[in-house]
């Protein structure tokens, strides 16, 4: 099949299969994503389809196929979900808690993310330097600068004393 031919095709086919497979599968928006995956891959195979051997018949095939694909992983996803739900009744965060995301939202997002690997993942300097693709010395001085812009955000006896 030419570009042309399969342009026509296209342009002639997309909206007639959209509507079948909206009838299908009751979910018009996945019936356009799974019709326009089927002519995505009915494009890398146009050399080998041939009008007399019903490209559409094809292409709508493949589009319940990934229909019926997407909705079972959904299916799956959502007895995950049901199954891993979290309590009904999640605790506030402490105060120490909100203090301490509040501080390091404050910080440059390079020094945050070097501190979080460091004492909230437990990875040591080498390891951050290899997860980040940054040099390890850099990664001691970001930790430094870090832990420097922490302490007074932290030093929670300091404020409790300043408010009494």
């Amino acid at each position: 099949m030419q570009t042309e031919e399969f342009d026509d095709l296209y342009a002639a086919a997309f909206p007639r299969l959209v509507r079948q497979l909206t009838l299908m599968t009751g979910d018009a928006d996945a019936a356009q994503d799974a019709v326009q995956e089927a002519f995505v891959r009915a494009w890398s195979r146009r050399r080998t389809l041939r009008a007399a051997e019903q490209p559409e018949a094809w292409i709508r095939t493949t589009a319940w196929r990934l229909a019926v694909s997407r909705f079972r992983r959904l299916r799956r996803g959502w007895e995950l979900t049901l199954r891993h739900q979290l309590p009904a009744t999640v605790a506030e965060p402490s105060p120490d808690r909100v203090l301490v995301e509040q501080a390091l939202a404050a910080l440059p997002p390079c020094q945050r993310r070097v501190l979080v690997l460091h004492y909230l993942c437990d990875l040591s300097i080498e390891q951050i330097s290899a997860e980040t693709g940054t040099p390890a010395g850099t990664v001691k001085s970001w930790l430094a600068r870090g832990r420097r812009s922490l302490a007074p955000l932290l030093d929670t006896e300091e404020k409790q004393d300043t408010h009494a």
